[in-house]
C-alpha cells in the first residue's frame, strides 16, 4: 500500500461517517461443535489467554478467540453509506476503515514481555414472571505474560467474573424481578446456577501457573519462527489460512460428510487469525500482512461499526451467516427450542488496531433466542488490554465491570 493510499484513506476517515445501517449479527463459537450441529456452550479459560494450541504447520481447533484486525484490500464488504457526501464513488468505507485501523498496526512498538488480558462469557435467558431478560454467565477473566526471550519467565492467571445482566434492559428487567444475586438457567444438557460474585486471581491449578524459566515460545512454536514469518498476505494466506490449515486440521467427517461451506471456510480463517494475532509477538507487519489475508478470504465482509461486549466501539469483519436448529435431543425445555441464525465477527479499536473481540452474534431470532433482536451477542471472547511491555506485567486488580 502506497502512502498516496494511505493519506487518500487518512483523509476519509477524519470524520468517520455512520454505518449505512444497523449492525446485526455474528456467528459461531467452536467450530467443530457448529458443524457438528450442536450448540455451542461456555468455555473456561486457558493459557496464553486464548484457548489455542498450535503450531505453525498444525491447524488448530476453534476454541476461544481474542482477536484480530484485519484489512482488506480487495473488494469484499457492503457499501459505504449512502449519506456520506464526500465518500469518492466505488469507495467502500467500512473495508476502508478496516484499512486505516491495520496500517496504524504497522507502527506497533515492541518490548521484552507479551501480555494479553481477555475476557470470555456466555448469554443465557431468563424468563421471569416479570419479564424475560439475558445475563452474562460463565464469565471468566484470563491473564498471561511471556518473555520474548527464553529464560525471562512467563505467568497464567485466571479468576471467575460475576453473572450480570447483559445489557441496561436487561438490568432494568432484572431489578424488576427482585434483583436476584443468582440465576439459574438452563446450560448443555441441565439447569445451572451462577451467582453474581467475582472469584480472586490464582497462579496454580492445570490452567495457570507462573515458570520463572520459560519464555521465548509461543504457541508451541520459538519465537524465531514466529518474527521470520513472511509479510506478503498471499503467502500468509497460503500458509495460515488455506485448506484444512484454515479449517483447525479437521477432516470433512466432521461435517457430516461433505466439504466445509464458505461460511465454515471463513469462520476458521477468523480463528485461526486470531489465535496468532493473540497469542503470539510475530512483527508489526506481519500482524498488518495477516490481517490483509483475512479480509481478502471468501465470504469474509467488512460490516462497518459495531459494539464489544464491553461497550466499546470498533469496526468489523464478519464471517457468512449460520443457521442452529436445537432440539430436545440432550432434554432441554421448549422454551430452548428451535432455529435461528448467527454470525461469527471480529471488532478492533479503529484509532490503534487493537483488538476487541471475537463474538458470536444473533441475526435471526428464533429458538431460545426467540424474544432477543438482532445483534443480541450470543458468548464472546473480549481482550481487556493486550501488548507490549519492558517490565514484567500484573493481573489488574479491578473488575473489568
Amino acid at each position: 500500500m502506497s502512502m498516496n493510499e494511505m493519506d487518500r484513506v487518512r483523509d476519509l476517515l477524519r470524520e468517520p461517517p455512520p454505518p449505512s445501517a444497523k449492525s446485526t449479527a455474528q456467528a459461531l463459537d467452536l467450530l467443530e461443535d457448529e458443524m457438528a450441529g450442536r450448540r455451542v456452550r461456555a468455555r473456561r479459560p486457558r493459557r496464553f489467554g486464548f484457548g489455542w494450541s498450535a503450531g505453525l504447520g498444525i491447524g488448530l481447533v476453534a476454541a476461544g478467540a481474542a482477536a484480530a484486525v484485519a484489512v482488506a484490500l480487495t473488494g469484499q464488504g457492503t457499501p459505504g453509506s449512502p449519506g456520506s457526501p464526500d465518500a469518492p464513488p466505488g469507495v467502500d468505507l467500512n473495508k476502508q476503515a478496516v484499512l486505516a485501523a491495520a496500517a496504524k498496526v504497522e507502527l506497533t512498538p515492541t518490548g521484552k514481555y507479551w501480555y494479553t488480558d481477555c475476557i470470555d462469557g456466555q448469554s443465557y435467558i431468563v424468563r421471569a414472571k416479570t419479564g424475560t431478560y439475558a445475563i452474562v454467565g460463565a464469565a471468566s477473566e484470563s491473564f498471561s505474560w511471556t518473555g520474548v526471550k527464553k529464560g525471562t519467565g512467563e505467568a497464567y492467571y485466571g479468576r471467575d467474573l460475576p453473572a450480570r445482566p447483559l445489557t441496561a434492559k436487561d438490568e432494568a428487567l432484572w431489578k424488576k424481578a427482585g434483583s436476584p444475586s443468582k440465576f439459574r438457567v438452563w446450560s448443555n444438557d441441565h439447569y445451572y446456577t451462577y451467582a453474581a460474585k467475582a472469584t480472586k486471581w490464582r497462579s496454580d491449578g492445570p490452567e495457570v501457573g507462573i515458570d520463572p524459566e520459560g519464555g521465548g515460545e509461543f504457541l508451541g512454536e520459538p519465537v524465531e519462527e514466529w518474527q521470520d514469518l513472511p509479510t506478503d498476505p498471499a503467502a500468509l494466506a497460503e500458509k495460515f489460512l488455506s485448506g484444512n490449515e484454515a479449517r483447525g486440521g479437521m477432516v470433512p467427517r466432521a461435517n457430516g460428510g461433505r466439504k466445509p461451506t464458505e461460511a465454515q471456510t471463513a469462520s476458521a480463517g477468523i480463528w485461526r487469525t486470531s489465535s496468532i494475532l493473540g497469542g503470539t509477538p510475530v512483527p508489526p507487519k506481519v500482524r498488518a500482512g495477516l490481517m490483509r489475508a483475512l479480509a481478502s478470504r471468501p465470504g469474509i465482509t467488512a460490516i462497518g461499526r459495531v459494539a464489544d461486549p464491553l461497550g466499546r466501539d470498533g469496526v468489523a469483519l464478519a464471517a457468512p451467516e449460520r443457521t442452529a436448529k436445537i432440539t430436545g435431543e440432550y432434554g432441554g425445555p421448549k422454551a430452548e427450542q428451535g432455529t435461528y441464525g448467527h454470525r461469527l465477527v471480529i471488532v478492533f479499536d479503529e484509532k490503534t488496531g487493537g483488538v476487541l473481540s471475537v463474538q458470536d452474534t444473533l441475526t435471526k431470532p428464533g429458538g431460545p433466542y426467540a424474544e432477543m433482536k438482532p445483534g443480541f451477542i450470543i458468548n464472546y471472547m473480549a481482550v481487556r488490554s493486550s501488548g507490549w511491555t519492558d517490565t514484567k506485567p500484573k493481573p489488574p486488580a479491578q473488575l473489568p465491570f
